[in-house]
């Protein structure tokens, strides 16, 4: 029994390591946190290696094989119906510094060009969202990536990362970037947490983008609760617009019937102008009939 728990074990170590060759593989256990093994390695580290290691993904069709240069990606031999389980994170060092990061799923053929890499085991998912959350605030290397692979984390501590980076105190640039990957990836909580945003923040901005993802993968209830809030409320007339355009955005033809009455009853000239405008880029038959009934 204890053999085949340790090969089973071993089994599933094997299927989240990359598929990767022309490179010098070292395994090595994380000790004392992800944090400290990464430092260590970089400070022993002077020529170009690579460093990875595998978390446990969000459910849906995300396999990824996009490379950059210093890592050669041919097209995947296995492509899982269901979607990947893991995503693959990889960390180019260079000179103690860390130069890039790139994610992928293991599906993926990888070419190392040659250099070392050394895979880490026993990396959990919140040291590994708090790794890549020093990484994203402190400027440095690719913060994008970073941001990306901890909106692809299956843990509930990727979204208080997410909502810690969509705070008002962070840059705007990466708010943004946050507030995208709560719209799409983080399920309910995130969804909820962009109605707040959209609601209050203080930058029109930021309001704005929330909207905009709110609205096509929220419920038709808390979507046309929170665009007709910012319509009806929202201090800026751009984020008015915005919350107009959000409407165009809602599944099946759900915001026509709201832009039709904003474009009758909104006392802003512009945002009636904006509402007429998208009503007449519709197919939908009731911003057609809407388009008919203003031009006779």
């Amino acid at each position: 029994m204890k053999l085949a728990l340790l090969f089973a074990g071993a089994l599933a170590l094997f299927a989240q390591q990359p598929r990767i060759s022309n490179a010098r593989l070292e395994t090595r256990p994380v000790t004392g946190g992800l944090e400290a093994t990464f430092q260590a390695i970089l400070r022993a580290q002077a020529s170009p290696a690579w460093v990875g290691y595998a978390e446990p993904m969000i459910p849906g069709d995300r396999q990824t094989c996009s490379g950059d240069r210093g890592v050669t990606v041919a097209a995947p031999q296995t492509v899982k119906l269901e979607g990947p389980t893991h995503l693959v994170i990889l960390l180019r060092v260079e000179n103690h510094q860390t130069v890039k990061i790139h994610t992928f799923t293991p599906e993926c053929n990888l070419d190392a060009g040659g250099l070392p890499l050394i895979w880490l085991t026993d990396v959990t998912a919140p040291e590994s969202i708090r790794f890549l959350l020093s990484i994203v605030k402190s400027g440095t290397s690719t913060p994008e990536t970073a941001l990306a692979a901890i909106a692809l984390h299956a843990n509930p501590a990727a979204d208080n990362a997410l909502e810690e980076l969509a705070a008002p105190n962070q840059p705007e640039n990466l708010r943004r970037q946050a507030v995208f990957w709560l719209g799409n990836s983080r399920g309910q909580r995130g969804l909820e947490t962009l109605a707040a945003v959209a609601h209050s923040d203080n930058n029109a901005h930021v309001r704005g983008q929330a909207l905009f993802w709110l609205a096509p993968k929220a419920g038709q209830k808390m979507a046309e609760s929170s665009i007709r809030d910012a319509i009806a409320n929202d201090p800026e007339t751009e984020v008015k617009k915005r919350a107009v355009f959000a409407l165009t955005q809602m599944p099946n033809g759900g915001g026509v019937p709201l832009l039709i009455q904003v474009a009758r009853t909104n006392p802003n000239p512009e945002v009636r102008k904006q509402a007429v405008f998208w009503l007449g880029q519709s197919r939908d038959t009731q911003a057609l009939a809407f388009i008919e009934d203003v031009l006779k």
